[in-house]
């Protein structure tokens, strides 16, 4: 469908990835006066297919480009006047990150600092009024022992290439509003689930393998615990803070749902035996313990109180129910 700009325009890096495309749509539902302009590298991570469900909406357009790219990211503000930025674009895959680290510092960091440099320099005449929203993860903390929560105040402590490089580029992101009056705000979430997740991820992993007979591969003993967030829960958090965040300031966003690795597996195992029965008995036997990830933090836990009660947010689903829907969309794809 031919694009038709509505009264805004904002510009998403990375929509067609997990969180974005579950975003996209999201956002022009609740906001009918903004058309979306989706920039996205189309990389392993990304697929079309996930916005198969706006095809017929006008107020959207896709752009296939690097965040990298300058001169792609200048010739784009100068088509379009954008009210704001939603930044997911991220190299994301820890495992990746350790394999070839520089991916991640150029698309993360450099990627960060030209969308940064851009809306700057063509939102020099209202910076206070253009929003750029920098999407982050809680892996900026560091590990976690058996008690505490991660807060906004928390200091940053990144224990492996890919959170570095998160950090790096949450950095970046608030030295141009302490400097330049930018109007950033920084949003970092717990571990998102649902439906449009990559296959590499835990959560498809583990149904993917079930479904397939396959060994269902937990790292070490899977005690390793982390505050589950439902990618839709997650949503609604961005787009409270993009149109009620104090500039400068950052919001943490957690399910409030921590379980270890191992929990995680078994659980969806017990929906698995309950709705899609295997006749060689429960899939919690293809459950199998695998050599530690190198760096591999303990535990994630995030203190959402700042965003309940500045932004009135909190998350609708538990895990039990997220799961359940997350588990039956798989079973769409995978079967």
């Amino acid at each position: 469908m031919p694009f038709s700009p509505a009264k805004k325009n904002i510009l998403i890096t990375g929509g067609a990835g997990f969180i974005g495309s579950n975003f996209i749509p999201y956002f022009l539902k609740k906001n009918t006066d903004y058309s979306v302009i989706n920039l996205d590298k189309l990389t392993y991570a990304g697929d079309l297919e996930n916005l198969k469900d706006i095809d017929d909406i006008n107020r959207y357009f896709f752009i296939q480009g690097d965040i990298c790219d300058e001169s792609l990211i200048d010739s784009i503000f100068k088509e379009y006047i954008f009210d704001g930025i939603i930044h997911f674009a991220a190299e994301s895959h820890v495992d990746n990150s350790i394999e070839k680290p520089d991916n991640f510092i150029k698309t993360n960091i450099e990627g960060t600092f030209v969308l940064l440099e851009t809306a700057r320099k063509y939102w020099a005449n209202d910076l206070k009024h253009k929003r750029f929203h920098h999407i982050s993860t809680d892996e900026v903390y560091g590990s976690l022992g058996p008690e505490g929560f991660f807060k906004e105040s928390s200091p940053y402590a990144p224990n492996s290439p890919y959170s570095a490089s998160k950090a790096s580029s949450d950095f970046l992101a608030r030295s141009y509003y302490h400097t330049y009056g930018l109007n950033v705000v920084t949003s970092n979430c717990s571990n998102n689930y649902g439906p449009k997740q990559h296959d590499e991820k835990l959560i498809p992993t583990i149904i993917r393998s079930a479904l397939k007979g396959l060994p269902i591969p937990i790292y070490g003993i899977g005690n390793n615990v982390r505050d589950w967030l439902y990618v839709l829960d997650h949503c609604e958090g961005i787009n409270q803070i993009f149109h009620k965040g104090i500039a400068g300031q950052t919001y943490l966003l957690g399910g409030g749902n921590e379980l270890a690795n191992l929990k995680v597996a078994k659980t969806i195992c017990e929906i698995l035996d309950e709705i899609r029965p295997n006749a060689l008995g429960s899939y919690q036997k293809q459950i199998t313990f695998v050599e530690d990830r190198l760096g591999h933090d303990f535990r994630y836990a995030i203190d959402a109180s700042k965003a309940h009660s500045e932004l009135d947010w909190k998350p609708l689903e538990n895990f039990n129910s997220g799961i359940k829907k997350t588990i039956n969309w798989y079973l769409n794809k995978y079967t």
